[in-house]
């Protein structure tokens, strides 16, 4: 099993900026893939962002592209998510995610920290 605990989220203004970080813990060394989603309440899950652990693989949804930067620190099994230019529809809960492959679903979650942006 491989254990996941999010940390960084908070209260920001529109334009600020916060930083959130998962701790990967456990197996780790099973997991080929780590993620970011997000859900605002009333609306399902959507994806953020994910990186390999190896490898300069990254990807983002459009709406977060130019904003949020994803980053890896394999020593210490951490992803870190930067968030700038913060917008009020950025406000949900983000989960961090793991999974063994390279494609499919997500295999471990997360319990989620909030974000909220005020306008």
């Amino acid at each position: 099993q491989v254990q996941l605990v999010e940390s960084g989220g908070g209260l920001v203004q529109a334009g600020g900026s916060l930083r959130l970080s998962c701790a990967a813990s456990g197996r780790t060394l099973s997991t080929y893939r780590m993620g970011w989603f997000r859900q605002a309440p009333g609306q399902a899950r959507e994806f953020v962002s994910s990186i390999n652990w190896s490898g300069p693989s990254t990807s983002y949804a459009d709406s977060v592209k130019g904003r949020f930067a994803i980053s890896r620190d394999n020593a210490k099994s951490t992803v870190d998510l930067q968030m700038n230019d913060l917008k009020p529809e950025d406000t949900a809960v983000y989960y961090c995610a793991a999974r063994r492959r390279a494609y499919g679903s997500y295999d471990f979650w997360g319990q989620g920290t909030q974000v909220t942006v005020s306008s």
